[in-house]
């Protein structure tokens, strides 16, 4: 007897099993099929509702498809589907006189494929359509987890780039967010980091993996359908003992159609076809090891620079040769009442100057650079042991009796006032004494060089009592404090993370930190975007957090940052550290190659005209003179593709190109 109680059983079962998963597939007294998933130690993790689901605009019934027979295949079975036709259903019945449904056969036929491979589930669905009709919407793959076993318990859940709850959290909760934007069940596909879901409970995870570029339906020359994800957990849109990871057309076209289970309707064609793959996947680990997993099965894509890194290094180059130089005052721009200039020129020049030897520009730059260094005063001494033990006593005077380092929201931390502006308008969004990972690893990762110039033991100790706090956390938190709440999912917080733990464990032998850093590095997938949509190139862009900023200022689900992950890069380069070296499964140099050539895209050049200031208006100007041209913005909306905010030094990009550029 099947689990799962929701649906009739006609006693029939078929069933897959590899020995990695199983699956057994049920008859309904009206057809096959729904399917109940399990792992290799018998644990039911989801269940698949059904074949697909078929909502007409004129009709208030929805339409399973369910197949009366089957047939083997050399990887699993195939089943002839069919929607269900009502007319067809009520004959005989006491409703058939009164209910006048006008279909007489199917709307939808085709077959659905299931197969086994490795670990995973692989649904595959060709159908073809009987009528020109109108949907509000048609469910390709419904999947229940939790239904039947553990209900709506979990350790996470995750849509890359969207929503990450942990514990007892909900996605679409409003812990992180204020409403609307809270609401990310059903989030336009541009904001989706890739093409999978996932859910984990007592170290095991079942994911759904799909894609989302390419389309599964489309007629003539009009709009193509792409894989929608649906995304609650709990099942709050069902209001369900289960948590939902499903796929639907039509995906969100415009903001304005986000998170409606029942959507703007669209045009299904006689004939039309509507092809989907996907794949339902059980493994070992939390919803980061299924994304993981995901990655190392396709890999990580190409890169799709539009510049050479070279020809980027140039553009560099001479924006600081140019606009970026101010005779007698140094290097840099003036944004607002904002000054960003100083004598010293960036670190990169001196290596593209020898790089690039008996060029125009590396002459005109090696004479700004000798200027500088003619003028320059003689650097600052050391600071003395003593000096050293100071700041260390300081950090440890900060420390918890539990080795914690907490949030100290009107002393040490105060800086921006965002968070203070939020909690007397709004909410607070963290309180004095609350701890995160991001909040330790700095005062850590301080304590350690510290005790390295040093040598007083008492640093390290105390350094290690906060690092031991978070050596199972799951998501990274505290970064971007200033003006996010603390305990958001953060990619800061991940990339000092990873650093951190990794600079330990190498260069002080502290073994049980190594799976802590790996971890911490896995988790930059969660906010990276694997993948390019067809409108807009933000292929390895990243998202800060996963977030807002003061409750209501900027949505970090919709709009890409990218300057945390490239300094996250410039810390590992200065620490001596090497992501590929850290992790070798993943091919972690193409993805330093990737997030450091997406941020090409984002550099200012006045003649495109796809910048706009966002609290400093007066800069518009500037920026139309060409004055930040060869800069980066602080942001790019996923939905648009348009760049905006304040302007950052591209020595930033410089420096993360020749981190992997010497590599290769």
């Amino acid at each position: 007897m099947p689990e799962y109680k929701r649906a009739s059983y006609s006693g029939e079962s078929l069933e897959l099993n590899n020995g990695t998963v199983k699956v057994a597939v049920h008859k309904r007294i009206s057809g096959w099929g729904f399917a109940e998933i399990f792992n290799d130690e018998a644990k039911l993790m989801a269940v698949l509702d059904h074949f697909g689901e078929l909502k007409l605009r004129d009709q208030d019934i929805p339409m399973r498809l369910e197949a009366e027979k089957y047939e083997k295949t050399e990887k699993g079975y195939r089943f002839s589907v069919s929607s269900c036709t009502p007319a067809e259903r009520l004959k005989g019945t006491s409703f058939e006189s009164w209910i006048g449904y006008p279909f007489e056969h199917p709307v939808l036929s085709g077959t659905v494929d299931l197969s086994l491979y490795g670990n995973a589930l692989v649904i595959d669905t060709e159908l073809y359509s009987s009528y020109n009709v109108y949907a509000e919407y048609l469910r390709l793959l419904w999947l229940y987890c939790g239904e039947g076993s553990y209900g709506t318990a979990k350790t996470d859940a995750l849509l890359p780039g969207v929503d990450w709850p942990v514990g007892d959290e909900w996605s679409s909760g409003t812990d992180f967010f204020k409403d609307p934007w809270a609401d990310r069940r059903i989030p336009h596909p541009n904001k989706v980091g890739s093409p999978v879901m996932a859910l984990s409970v007592g170290g095991d995870y079942v994911s759904v993996e799909y894609s989302l570029d390419e389309p599964v339906a489309r007629w003539f020359n009009y709009t193509e359908y792409y894989s929608q994800p649906v995304f609650a957990v709990p099942n709050f849109i069902e209001r369900q003992n289960n948590s939902l990871l499903g796929i639907m057309i039509p995906d969100v076209k415009t903001e304005d159609d986000e998170n409606k289970p029942f959507a703007r309707p669209f045009e299904i064609h006689k004939g039309q076809r509507i092809r989907f793959s996907g794949r339902v996947t059980v493994g070992k680990g939390t919803s980061t090891d299924a994304l993981v997993n995901y990655v190392k099965r396709t890999g990580m894509p190409k890169p799709q620079p539009v510049y050479s890194p070279d020809e980027a290094l140039t553009v560099i180059a001479r924006a600081y040769n140019t606009n970026l130089y101010h005779k007698g005052e140094g290097f840099g721009y003036v944004q607002g009442g904002s000054r960003s200039i100083s004598p010293a020129p960036p670190a990169f020049l001196r290596r593209y100057v020898k790089d690039n030897e008996g060029t125009k520009l590396s002459a005109e730059l090696a004479k700004k650079i000798e200027e500088y260094d003619g003028n320059a005063k003689q650097s600052s001494p050391a600071q003395s042991k003593e000096q050293l033990c100071e700041r260390g006593d300081t950090i440890m005077s900060w420390q918890r009796h539990d080795g914690a380092f907490c949030f100290d929201p009107d002393g040490r931390h105060y800086g921006k006032d965002d968070f203070v502006v939020a909690r007397s308008f709004i909410d607070p969004m963290a309180h004095a004494g609350d701890t995160a990972l991001y909040l330790n690893t700095t005062c850590a990762l301080d304590l350690i060089r510290i005790y390295e110039s040093t040598g007083e033991k008492k640093y390290f100790d105390a350094a290690c009592r906060s690092l031991d706090l978070f050596v199972d956390a799951i998501r990274p938190e505290g970064g971007d404090y200033w003006e996010t709440p603390l305990h958001a999912p953060n990619l800061l917080a991940a990339g000092h993370a990873a650093n951190t733990y990794y600079y330990v464990y190498k260069n002080h032998g502290v073994d049980r930190y190594q799976k802590t850093a790996v971890h911490f590095l896995r988790t930059l997938l969660a906010f990276t975007h694997l993948r390019r949509p067809k409108n807009v190139p933000s292929l390895y862009n990243t998202k800060p957090c996963l977030c807002c900023s003061d409750w209501y200022f900027a949505n970090w689900v919709r709009d890409f940052v990218q300057w945390e992950v490239l300094g996250c890069i410039a810390q590992a380069g200065s620490l001596g550290i090497r992501w590929e070296e850290m992790d070798p499964e993943l091919d972690w140099l193409t993805y330093v190659e990737g997030v450091t050539t997406a941020a090409y895209n984002w550099m200012a050049d006045n003649k495109k005209n796809n910048w706009r200031p966002h609290n400093i208006p007066s800069s518009l100007q500037a920026y139309e003179n060409g004055d930040y041209n060869g800069c980066y913005s602080d942001t790019f909306n996923s939905v648009t593709g348009n760049t905006g905010g304040m302007f950052i030094h591209p020595s930033a990009i410089a420096n993360c190109i020749y981190y992997f550029k010497d590599k290769k």
